[in-house]
């Protein structure tokens, strides 16, 4: 079976993003090509694989703390790896504050992730009653970044 190629700057690119982040592991999967990016220690292990079977079903946590917005109905999370940020650029007001009142769609804070700055929108209309990440810093995928009631 012959090896895929892969974008040697694609992984210089994760590994920059891992270094800026301060995130311990990060992923890129087009479907046919994954890319995983490991830090353990000082070494910085990278794998490439193609997948071959379906994923695995994620681990039964332990119940999460009360105030981490897991599992609460209201919770809008990261669809990414990457670093928040709550205004649109350095000294701008803030998207939203605790109490605004948002619209289904709109923005919410921005996400950048490999030099992009992706928006993280709300599901539902209603009122911001929890922003739980703060302004430059590191999210995972899946993290509750704000809760909506």
């Amino acid at each position: 079976m012959a090896t895929k190629s892969f974008d040697a700057d694609l992984v210089r690119s994760l590994a920059e993003l891992l270094d800026q982040t301060n995130l311990t592991e990060i992923e890129y999967d087009t479907g046919s090509v994954r890319i995983r990016v490991a830090r353990q220690g000082l070494p910085m292990a990278v794998h490439h694989a193609v997948p071959t079977t379906a994923p695995a079903a994620a681990p039964v946590a332990a119940p999460a703390a009360a105030d981490d917005g897991v599992g609460h109905p209201g919770a809008v999370t990261s669809p990414m790896v990457g670093v928040a940020y709550l205004s649109p650029e350095p000294g701008a007001a803030k998207f939203i504050d605790v109490g605004s009142t948002v619209s289904e769609g709109q923005t919410l804070m921005l996400i950048e992730a490999m030099k992009t700055f992706n928006p993280i929108r709300a599901h539902r209309g209603g009122k911001v009653t929890r922003i739980l990440v703060t302004d430059n810093q590191p999210v995972e995928f899946g993290e509750p970044l704000v809760i909506i009631e």
